[in-house]
C-alpha cells in the first residue's frame, strides 16, 4: 500500500470445479484472502462463510482470465468489484473494514469461526 492511496480490495468471481467468490485486501505488500463460496453479504446482519486462503501478490488485484487445467485455482477469474477500503480494525480474530466498490460499499466485518476450523471465518455486513 502506498502512503499516498488508501488500501485496495478486490472480489473475484471464480468459476472452478466448486464456483466461489475471492475476497481479497491490500495489507503488507500482499492481498490477504479468502474463498467466500456464497460471495459478500448484501444485507446487514448476513453472516457467509469465508475460508482463509494463501496470500497472493498485488498482481492478482487486476488479474482476470482463465488459469489453465492443471494448474492451482484452473478455471475462469473475473472482477465482480473492486476498490479500497479503510481499516478499522486489524488482529488475529476481527477484521473490520469499510468497503468503497461500484458494487459492494459500507462497514464489513470477518471474524474467526474457531469451532468449524483454523481458517474459517464469517464475514458479514455491519448495520448503519
Amino acid at each position: 500500500m502506498s502512503e499516498n492511496r488508501p488500501p485496495r480490495f478486490v472480489l473475484h468471481d471464480h468459476a472452478t470445479k466448486h464456483h466461489h467468490y475471492d475476497f481479497r485486501l491490500e495489507r503488507d505488500g500482499v492481498l490477504k484472502s479468502w474463498a467466500v463460496p456464497k460471495g459478500l453479504p448484501e444485507l446487514a446482519g448476513e453472516r457467509r462463510l469465508a475460508i482463509a486462503v494463501e496470500d497472493h501478490e498485488l498482481a492478482y488485484i487486476t488479474f482476470s482470465g482463465t488459469i489453465p487445467e492443471g494448474e492451482y485455482g484452473a478455471g475462469v477469474v473475473a472482477i465482480a468489484d473492486q476498490g479500497t477500503y479503510e481499516p478499522f480494525a486489524w488482529d488475529n480474530d476481527r477484521i473490520e473494514v469499510v468497503l468503497h466498490g461500484a458494487r459492494f460499499s459500507g462497514k464489513y466485518v470477518l471474524v474467526r469461526f474457531r469451532k468449524a476450523g483454523e481458517k474459517e471465518w464469517l464475514v458479514m455486513k455491519a448495520k448503519g
